[in-house]
């Protein structure tokens, strides 16, 4: 892991930590809970980098764990190839106004490949994407119509008043901070656009341009 992927990595989780401290009994996240590991979301090619760095390092320290993560790959991919809006070479995601219209209703029950589905926990859990990190705390979101909405979890902040779940949004400098380490690595690495984990974790060459 890159010295700037280890500095965001420690910026996030340091940020989300803070945010369920002050969350309390209004986040309901915990091991077993995995709604949000079901259906597909674009990840960015840093993330992906360390979630090969993960399975690299499971395949040496739980080398059956992690066969069954490559078999989940291997399942996902067959029902994700024939309708993937994007580039199947490189697993990289279309960029365009009627790609991101497709990916609307793109495989919105699949389940996340690193998604042990017995015990609903992460086996690549050290290694997740950023937007796993984040999920939950109230999160600055842009609607349709550009006005910024405060967006969690539909299972956290059920009772929570509007100043509640205001008083334990999670930094909102943190989208900045992460789309600067994601430009400078794919900038590092010739990259571009955004791919999904099945994808990160083919058994091929990373992406390419």
């Amino acid at each position: 892991m890159t010295q700037t992927m280890q500095t965001l990595i420690q910026i996030v989780d340091t940020a989300v930590a803070d945010a369920y401290r002050r969350g309390g009994p209004h986040l309901a996240c915990h091991p077993g809970c995995s709604q949000c590991c079901i259906g597909v979301f674009p990840i960015a090619h840093e993330d992906a980098a360390r979630l090969r760095e993960g399975l690299t390092a499971l395949e040496q320290s739980d080398p059956e764990r992690a066969a069954r993560i490559h078999a989940r790959v291997a399942n996902s991919l067959t029902r994700l190839d024939p309708w993937f809006p994007g580039d199947l070479a490189t697993g990289i995601l279309n960029e365009d106004h009627e790609a991101a219209i497709l990916f609307e209703e793109f495989a919105n029950d699949e389940p996340c490949p690193v998604l042990d589905l017995t015990s609903g926990t992460c086996d690549l859990y050290t290694g997740r994407p950023i937007l796993c990190r984040t999920f939950g705390p109230p999160m600055r979101s842009e609607g349709d119509n550009g006005e910024v909405n405060l967006a969690t979890c539909e299972l956290c902040f059920i009772h929570a008043t509007t100043e509640e779940i205001a008083a334990c949004e999670l930094d909102p400098t943190i989208t900045d901070q992460q789309e600067t380490s994601n430009n400078t690595f794919n900038t590092t690495n010739h990259l571009h656009g955004e791919t999904l984990i099945a994808y990160a974790l083919r058994p091929s060459q990373p992406p390419t341009p």
